[in-house]
């Protein structure tokens, strides 16, 4: 049997969040792919701060793809993520991390509060994340969307994860997202998902 030739691939994350470059580093090492890839990643700089303008998660995933990729002349990968509420329109959406002003246990209060009337089987809720590739040229080659779905529970539950985990069950689940062991969280989660696509078009397209 032939041994398969690991190909290394340079990469900038778009983000100046080390925690956010080491969860990648995590997936990257942890999905099976059919092909063996090295990703030698890169964060952005330390002034790229790229206005994010668009009205979907895509379109801001492509936004700050194409300001990493234009800063340091490497194929660059974004992500952008939220949480829509069913119960309250598709809200926070693509506003969730300006859902209100505060640490992240303030926007859970507030989703909290806002649902507070609002019976279980009704709070159906999904995580989205939308993941965008842009090579060296300032090209979009790649974007992904997935949903990952479930309930918003009643109350804060689990100290794991972090954003709104506490609050989210996903389906199939009676735990939050915050009371998974973080390997299993990581296997079935919006941006786990994404990104196994992102390695799928990398490995048939490098």
């Amino acid at each position: 049997m032939t041994k398969q030739l690991t190909r290394s691939i340079e990469l900038t994350l778009a983000t100046k969040n080390p925690g956010k470059l080491k969860e990648f580093e995590a997936m990257a090492s942890n999905l099976a792919t059919e092909q063996p890839l090295n990703l030698l990643w890169h964060m952005a700089p330390d002034d790229f701060d790229p206005e994010e303008t668009g009205d979907t998660f895509t379109a801001n995933a492509v936004i700050k793809a194409a300001c990493a990729a234009e800063m340091t002349g490497r194929l660059s990968l974004a992500d952008d993520s939220g949480l829509t509420v069913d119960a309250m329109d598709g809200r926070p959406g693509i506003y969730s991390a300006r859902y209100c002003a505060g640490t992240d246990r303030d926007r859970r209060l507030k989703l909290l509060d806002e649902l507070k009337d609002v019976p279980q089987g009704k709070r159906q809720a999904a995580f989205v994340c939308a993941l965008a590739l842009v090579d060296k040229s300032g090209q979009t080659v790649y974007t992904t969307e997935v949903r990952w779905t479930g309930q918003i529970a009643l109350s804060e539950r689990g100290d794991g994860g972090f954003g709104f985990d506490p609050v989210f069950i996903p389906d199939g689940y009676q735990i939050t997202a915050a009371e998974m062991p973080a390997l299993k969280k990581n296997a079935i989660s919006h941006r786990s998902m994404a990104f196994n696509n992102v390695l799928k078009y990398l490995e048939s397209n490098s």
